[in-house]
């Protein structure tokens, strides 16, 4: 593409440069750049964060409720690039992440981080300038959380990566109420103690049958370092205090029997999941002889789980009052 003498030396141009397309031909170059935010991973985000919205005692106008959800999709985009540009070395070493568009060398990683940068400023500012402080707040430590604590520094160093590191996923439903109440209440921090408590079973799930790519990598998961066998327990474990985590809102009078009902089915359905996992068929090491099935079978359970559990919650709140 060429750029007026105008245009050359100006802002547009430097823009224009920092974020050419780097793939084969157009379509690809920006499926690159949205698969750099982990659309998968921020559509629950997002969901999680209108949540935190819906339930909160009053509603904001229509388009500060959008301009929030936007802030909140492009800031857990903006972590996810972030994440992706740091650990651009072990995923492509292995087999899942191999095809990213950093390591695949189909961005690069400078560009990927201005990428990141700018989406985070813009994301905190606009939500700052639409709601409150608090709220703002919320959001960039969440992107520092994800990007800095958690990638740059647990992912690498501790089996316990993912549950320290589970707080980053777990702050919209803050960032949803504190943008419409401008503060805190009990249900927004209950909700995040159930995501935070739900992320170890559900990326646990997956580490068991992703065990051989984490060990290529080098990453300290629970099962590389404390064997599959232990973290079949652990998964076991955090379900039933998930399960009871869950009912929290009811027993404190935030929700009613729609909601109470939802959570303890679920939960029911969780802890099968988890125990099929720990009593799958194992070799003496504990390593699985089904190609981990059960530990699949969790990992999408606890994917509908997140999902249902919170629609039983904006039932609960919203429409039954």
């Amino acid at each position: 593409m060429q750029l007026s003498p105008e245009l050359s030396s100006s802002p547009i141009a430097w823009f224009l440069g920092v974020m050419r397309l780097e793939g084969h031909d157009g379509d690809a170059a920006l499926r690159d750049w949205i698969a750099l935010l982990k659309p998968r991973v921020i559509s629950l985000v997002v969901f999680t964060g209108v949540a935190g919205i819906a339930v909160a005692p009053r509603w904001p106008s229509v388009p500060v409720g959008l301009v929030i959800m936007a802030c909140i999709c492009i800031g857990a985009g903006a972590a996810g690039a972030i994440n992706m540009w740091y650990d651009r070395d072990i995923d492509a070493v292995m087999k899942r992440t191999s095809v990213r568009p950093v390591p695949n060398g189909r961005v690069k990683p400078e560009s990927a981080l201005i990428y990141a940068i700018v989406l985070s400023v813009a994301s905190v500012v606009l939500l700052w300038l639409a709601t409150n402080v608090l709220a703002a707040f919320i959001l960039a430590f969440s992107i520092f959380f994800y990007g800095v604590i958690y990638t740059m520094w647990l992912k690498r160093s501790t089996p316990q990566n993912i549950v320290i590191g589970g707080a980053a996923g777990a702050f919209p439903p803050m960032i949803g109420w504190a943008a419409t109440m401008g503060s805190l209440d009990v249900l927004p921090v209950v909700m995040f103690a159930i995501v935070f408590l739900w992320t170890p079973p559900h990326f646990w799930s997956l580490a068991l049958y992703a065990c051989k790519d984490y060990e290529t990598a080098g990453i300290p998961m629970l099962p590389v370092v404390k064997g599959a066998r232990h973290t079949r327990w652990q998964i076991v474990i955090y379900t039933f205090i998930l399960t009871a985590v869950s009912l929290l809102p009811s027993a404190v009078g935030q929700c009613g029997w729609f909601y109470t009902v939802c959570a303890a089915v679920l939960g029911i359905g969780f802890i099968y999941y988890g125990l099929r996992v720990l009593f799958d068929k194992q070799d003496e090491k504990g390593n699985s002889l089904t190609k981990d099935k059960p530990a699949r079978y969790a990992f999408r359970y606890s994917l509908a789980y997140l999902f249902f559990l919170f629609c039983g919650l904006l039932v609960d709140r919203v429409l039954l009052g």
